[in-house]
């Protein structure tokens, strides 16, 4: 199977639209029609109905299979690409928003230095590919437990430390007085869902097997700031690092005390690495 096809197909599936599918990849209309004609000669099956311009149940299936493919694919080329590459003397660091902790700022070089400021999922990704040198991750993990980051490539990773995690609640809130919180005090709640700028909901969520912890307000940016305004005007609670949670005006900072999980932070690389990316990978390594 051709990967070009497959971008192509990516590339029309996302966008609804042979014509702007064209104009994104730099080819002409009747070349991307070419594309997807010659796929689904290949695979024997539609794959896109064409008014509208949407993905069949084969198109669909496909598509669960193009993203991953292609990111190996390029995390493959990244990868050889390292290898023969002279060490840069810059760094790129890709990280999720509650990654970025004080300690990680210090230990970047003093100049040089592109922060590209990701989802969770999307650091590994852009390790993977090449597209940053380093990555800084952050999620919900047991205590001294690695994260569950996703498998998009041969990537190694470095523990940087964990802390306690916090409801972030309204002054006023009935919760606000708790000493602790558990799991179930929580589900019946108004949340903001902020899969960027918090931690995730979802987890909460499997964890309560599969119910609860539904979102009175989505937030999709990356601003922790935003996240936590939008708790003191009570849009809903927030789970944070206690860290980033603690001091926001308007707001009470409760430990979630069971299930007991931790806030982790890993970093992401790949290959070899040299330079700025591994001193930073030394300076933030846990001393024994």
């Amino acid at each position: 199977m051709d990967p070009h096809l497959l971008r192509t197909l990516v590339a029309v599936a996302r966008l609804a639209s042979f014509s702007e599918a064209a104009r994104e990849l730099g080819y002409t209309q009747s070349a991307v029609s070419q594309h997807i004609a010659a796929l689904e000669q290949d695979l024997g099956a539609p794959l896109l109905t064409r008014r509208p311009v949407a993905p069949t149940a084969a198109g669909e299936r496909l598509l669960e299979h193009a993203g991953p493919l292609l990111l190996r694919l390029d995390a493959a080329r990244a990868d050889v690409v390292r290898l023969a590459r002279t060490p840069p003397h810059g760094l790129t660091l890709a990280a999720s928003p509650t990654a970025l902790t004080p300690a990680a700022l210090a230990a970047l070089p003093p100049a040089g230095v592109v922060l590209r400021v990701l989802g969770r999922d999307g650091v590994p990704a852009a390790v993977a590919d090449g597209t940053a040198d380093l990555g800084l991750v952050d999620g919900l993990a047991a205590p001294s437990d690695p994260l569950r980051l996703p498998d998009v490539a041969p990537l190694t990773t470095h523990g940087v430390g964990e802390e306690p995690v916090g409801v972030l609640l309204p002054c006023d809130h009935p919760l606000a007085g708790r000493p602790g919180l558990r799991l179930g005090d929580l589900a019946d709640a108004r949340w903001v869902d902020a899969p960027d700028a918090g931690l995730p909901l979802p987890q909460l969520r499997a964890a309560n097997g599969g119910h609860g912890f539904r979102p009175a307000l989505r937030y999709e940016g990356a601003d922790v700031r935003v996240l936590t305004a939008l708790t003191a005007a009570g849009h809903g609670l927030a789970l944070l690092p206690r860290s980033a949670a603690a001091g926001v005006a308007g707001t009470v900072v409760v430990p979630l005390v069971e299930p007991r999980v931790m806030h982790r932070i890993e970093l992401v690389s790949a290959g070899a690495p040299a330079g700025a990316a591994r001193a930073v990978i030394e300076a933030l390594s846990p001393r024994a």
